[in-house]
């Protein structure tokens, strides 16, 4: 076993093979195989990012697609065989093909999705993943993951189409363009996603019921998405064929929605960020406080009885949307990560309410009445932060998760993914092997 194979768990099976007849049981040890995205590395050429990664003692790589770094489209056959010559006389070798590219095939992130409302956006999400398919045959790669993607306001617009059904068909095609390699296409849930949980992906997984489509687990996204993740690692292990790893921890839990009567919200779960189509304002609502944030004078007495049906708050603080800041600040990565996450509403109305969130973020507004948000925003299921940080700073038991699908039959890479840490990838790329290291 080489120094890059982290040895996890032994399991005894009887033996069925003569060659193996004098002894009763032979031992089948279960690994798991650290490796590093090249989405965290985009700074660097491809070639570059490979010696980085193997310099840091990672025995695996995942090739994730980017427009400059690794373009499906522009890859020539020399291309090709330098990074086949590259893989074959090193240790480190390529974990993964990921095409999920935030801004890869539009300006709206991770659309168009497998379950665009038209047909010609899925056909390029199709032909994306396909792509994926061919470069991992041509580089003796296993796994190709993509995401579901998002519930849009094409999806609310048009409530006759079954998103699950349009998902389901974009599978098959691809699965069936497989054909007999080697390969397995897999799915990772995400915060905020059609298929945002675990047993959603699970539930997926069963209704597709084809061989080579199964699951791809984001710790990060678990510990988002479900109340106990480790369990919920366990029980889909038989199923998950691949692993991401980043760190996070709590946040500040905000949903956002369109305003209706008969809205009801739950305050232990989140504070809400209410939006009203008619003027393009938002009333923000903690249990105790509240915000109204507007364009034109409010109808006053209006808003503050909405606010009194709603929560406790003793008054509405009114802000006008010109006090908003609009430069940029160092929390724009932070408030650009939780806006994609939001689904059913446009890019529109989450920009609008972008620098909501800056000025709220910027310092303590008690002493004006004003909700105010002294953790990182999430939108998450959990309240943790959607936001990808080195393993080892923040929460999550890396340790027991490897366990969990270890002891469960996982056998494979689990890939760090620090897309937040691309101006500091030297301390990412080490700090991740060393953290990762001790747990295994």
């Amino acid at each position: 076993m080489s120094k890059n194979t982290l040895a996890l768990g032994v399991l005894s099976v009887k033996s069925e093979y003569p060659v193996l007849a004098a002894a009763k049981y032979t031992e089948v040890r279960w690994v798991i195989k650290l490796s590093y995205s090249t989405n965290g590395l985009v700074n660097l050429s491809l070639m570059d990012a490979i010696d980085a990664v193997e310099k840091a003692g990672y025995p695996g790589i995942e090739l994730a697609f980017h427009m400059e770094q690794f373009n499906p489209f522009e890859m020539s056959e020399d291309d090709l065989l330098a990074l086949r010559q590259r893989f074959a006389n090193s240790n480190i070798k390529p974990s993964c093909i990921a095409t999920p590219t935030l801004f890869f095939l539009a300006d709206r992130p991770h659309d168009p999705s497998a379950m665009c409302v038209d047909l010609a956006g899925r056909k390029q999400r199709i032909k994306l993943i396909k792509e994926g398919i061919k470069l991992a045959r041509a580089l003796d790669v296993k796994i190709v993951s993509f995401g579901s993607g998002f519930i849009r306001d094409d999806h609310v617009a048009n409530p006759q189409v079954d998103p699950e059904a349009l998902l389901i068909d974009s599978i098959r095609e691809c699965v069936a363009f497989i054909g007999d390699d080697d390969i397995v296409l897999t799915i990772e849930p995400e915060p905020g996603m059609f298929i945002e949980t675990i047993a959603q992906g699970v539930a997926l997984i069963e209704k597709v019921n084809l061989d080579k489509f199964r699951l791809h687990i984001d710790i990060c996204h678990a510990y988002c998405s479900d109340q106990n993740y480790v369990d919920a690692i366990a029980g889909a292990a038989h199923l998950t064929k691949y692993l991401h790893v980043s760190d996070t921890t709590a946040g500040y839990n905000l949903k956002i929605l369109h305003y209706e009567d008969g809205l009801t919200l739950d305050f232990d779960f989140a504070s809400y960020l209410l939006y009203f189509p008619d003027t393009a304002d938002f009333l923000l609502l903690e249990r105790n406080r509240a915000a109204y944030f507007y364009d034109q004078t409010p109808n006053r007495e209006q808003i503050q009885a909405i606010a009194g049906r709603l929560n406790e708050a003793p008054e509405v603080v009114f802000v006008p949307f010109d006090q908003l800041p609009q430069e940029s600040s160092s929390y724009d990565d932070e408030i650009f990560t939780y806006a994609l996450s939001v689904p059913k509403l446009s890019f529109y109305v989450l920009d609008r309410a972008k620098p909501i969130i800056h000025y709220l973020r910027q310092q303590d507004r008690r002493d004006q009445g004003l909700p105010y948000m002294d953790k990182m925003v999430a939108n998450s299921l959990t309240g943790k932060v959607h936001f990808h940080i080195i393993p080892g700073e923040g929460e999550i038991d890396f340790a027991g998760c490897f366990k969990a699908a270890v002891d469960n039959g996982f056998d494979g890479y689990a890939t760090v993914e620090l897309y937040h840490h691309i101006d500091g990838w030297e301390q990412a790329v080490n700090t991740s092997y060393q953290q990762l290291s001790k747990c295994l």
